[in-house]
């Protein structure tokens, strides 16, 4: 399985069996992407929550490539009045595509969708957590402050083995609160998101790594540059 990260908070998961998963894809309005939205060929795409910065380029995508795109209840009753596929879910909902398992999870963030003319509601702002054919699960994270069933519940339940972390602060969780949550859900690779993006959430990666690496130094950190990606073989994990 690889990641690709094209800036903020898009990524793309490629599974091994080349099924191809868009998160939050924000891409031509993303300054820190350089890859044209013409490019990507998704098999799925998943939106945390309504604002611009994740949702992005989702109804264009969508249209053109033929894919549904699975969103909370409200924003996929949006998405249906614009004509365009979905599946809606809700936290602590889960769907079965192609055998890659799709749960929503807490987020603690504002959603309302607000790239139209006068701003609708747009539900809750979630997570999704991904669980791969091999049974690898990947989470992300969305927006979120922190919260304490990012242990509790996510972490001690679900088990991620790989964490979307934002490390942006002001809209978002900063370095510091980014790896206490990392701490917290224990998973073996964590990577940090949504930062670097505009002036606002400008930080330095290594210093959320520092911090995991104080909290837990059992966890590795990846830090991508946009457009790179992440190779993940769960063999060099095995407990």
């Amino acid at each position: 399985m690889e990641l690709r990260w094209f800036g903020h908070s898009a990524f793309e998961i490629t599974t091994d069996e080349n099924v191809k998963i868009l998160i939050d894809p924000f891409i031509s309005n993303n300054p820190k992407c350089q890859v044209p939205v013409e490019d990507l060929n998704p098999d799925l795409i998943c939106v945390t929550h309504g604002h611009l910065d994740h949702f992005g380029d989702t109804m264009e995508i969508s249209n053109s490539k033929s894919v549904p795109v699975v969103a909370n209840h409200e924003i996929a009753l949006y998405l249906s009045k614009q004509g365009i596929d979905n599946v809606s879910i809700n936290i602590g909902g889960a769907i079965d595509f192609r055998g890659i398992k799709i749960t929503m999870l807490e987020a603690r963030h504002s959603s309302d969708l607000d790239f139209v003319e006068e701003v609708i509601p747009g539900g809750s702002a979630g997570s999704f957590l991904i669980t791969l054919l091999d049974g690898t699960r990947i989470l992300h994270c969305g927006d979120t402050g922190l919260f304490r069933d990012m242990e509790l519940i996510i972490g001690e339940i679900y088990k991620p083995d790989i964490v979307l972390v934002p490390i942006g602060d002001k809209f978002t969780m900063g370095p510091f609160e980014g790896a206490l949550a990392t701490r917290w859900f224990s998973p073996k690779v964590a990577i940090p998101m949504h930062y670097g993006t505009f002036p606002a959430i400008e930080q330095d990666p290594s210093v959320f790594s520092n911090f995991v690496a104080q909290l837990n130094p059992n966890i590795d950190v990846a830090i991508l540059n946009p457009g790179e990606y992440f190779k993940y073989d769960p063999s060099q994990y095995s407990d």
